[in-house]
C-alpha cells in the first residue's frame, strides 16, 4: 500500500502504471512469487553521471545508457518489516533481527536479454547479521555501516551520514524541500523514469550470477536539490568517482508491502523477458 493518498491519474500516471504492471506481472508468471514483504521507507535516490567506460570494468552485465551517458544512483532508504509473503506472524517472527533497518545502495542501470534492471554495486546496512546473511542468499554485496539518517519531509529537510568502518570512508548529503510538495510519477520517457521505474535487479557473486525481480505501484516522487559535502566512501572503493558529476536528486516517501521475489540465476530468465514497456 502507498504510502501517500492515491496520485490523479494522468498520462504520466497512466503511463507509470503500465510499466509498473509489467514488472508485476513477469514476478507473477513464475509460480511462488513473490518471496518477501517489506516497507521501503523515505526513500532518496542521488544521481551521477559517470565514465562509462570505467563502470563497464566493475558490472558484468550490459549497461543500459540513458542518451549515450552511464549513470549510478546511490540510494539512502529505511526498510521495515521485512517478512515472508506466507506464514504470518509465525514465519516473520525469525526475520525479525534483520527486519528494519536503513540501507546504502549504490546501483547502475543494466539490460539483459532485453530486460532492463538495476545492478547493485555495493550497499552498506547497518546490521551486521544482514551483512552475513545477503550475499549468501541473494549475492548481494553487502557491507557494514554506521548509518543515521533524518528524511523529514514534513519539515522540508533531509540529513544523512553513512560512516563506514575504519578508513573506508564516509557518505554525508543534505537537501531542502519546498514547503509545498507535490508527490507524482515521473515524466513519461524522462530521465527520472528511466532511474526510478524498474522492476528486476541482477547481482553477482564469484562467478555466479542472479536476478530478483520485485513489484510496488509507480513511485510518487518529487527532484529535490542536494548537496553532498562527503564521497569519500565512494571514492575509496572506485577512484574514478572523484570525476563523477552529480545530477540531482529524487526523493519518494516509499511504500509498504513492496513484493521481493525469490533469487534465481540468470540463465533462467524468460525468453519473454524483453517485454517490458
Amino acid at each position: 500500500m502507498n504510502l501517500l493518498p492515491s496520485i490523479a491519474r494522468t498520462p504520466e500516471t497512466n503511463r507509470s502504471v503500465r510499466l509498473s504492471n509489467g514488472g508485476k506481472r513477469r514476478l507473477l508468471a513464475v509460480r511462488g512469487e513473490p518471496l518477501f514483504l517489506a516497507d521501503w521507507e523515505r526513500v532518496l535516490f542521488i544521481h551521477y553521471e559517470v565514465d562509462a567506460g570505467a563502470l563497464r570494468k566493475e558490472v558484468p552485465f550490459e549497461i543500459d545508457l540513458w542518451q549515450g551517458r552511464a549513470l549510478v544512483s546511490v540510494v539512502a532508504f529505511n526498510m521495515r518489516d521485512m517478512r515472508p509473503r506466507r506464514g504470518g506472524r509465525i514465519a516473520a517472527w525469525p526475520f525479525k533481527p534483520i527486519s528494519t533497518h536503513p540501507f546504502l545502495n549504490v546501483r547502475t542501470y543494466v539490460k539483459h536479454e532485453g530486460e532492463p534492471g538495476i545492478y547493485f554495486m555495493t550497499e552498506w546496512l547497518s546490521n551486521r547479521l544482514s551483512v552475513l546473511l545477503g550475499p549468501l542468499i541473494y549475492g548481494l554485496p553487502y557491507r557494514f555501516a554506521r548509518i543515521d539518517y533524518k528524511h523529514t519531509h514534513e519539515q522540508g529537510a533531509l540529513a544523512g551520514r553513512v560512516q563506514a568502518p575504519g578508513r573506508s570512508g564516509s557518505f554525508t548529503f543534505e537537501a531542502r524541500l519546498g514547503s509545498r510538495l507535490s508527490f507524482d510519477s515521473c515524466l513519461p520517457d524522462s530521465q527520472d523514469e528511466f532511474l526510478l521505474e524498474r522492476y528486476t535487479a541482477f547481482t553477482s557473486s564469484g562467478s555466479t550470477r542472479r536476478f530478483f525481480r520485485i513489484w510496488h505501484p509507480p513511485w510518487p516522487q518529487v527532484p529535490v536539490e542536494i548537496s553532498v559535502s562527503d564521497d569519500s566512501i565512494l571514492t575509496s572503493l572506485w577512484p574514478w568517482f572523484r570525476k563523477a558529476r552529480l545530477l540531482g536528486a529524487n526523493y519518494s516517501p516509499g511504500f509498504r508491502d513492496v513484493w521481493m521475489g525469490w533469487p534465481r540465476l540468470v540463465k533462467q530468465i524468460s525468453p519473454n523477458s524483453s517485454e517490458n514497456r
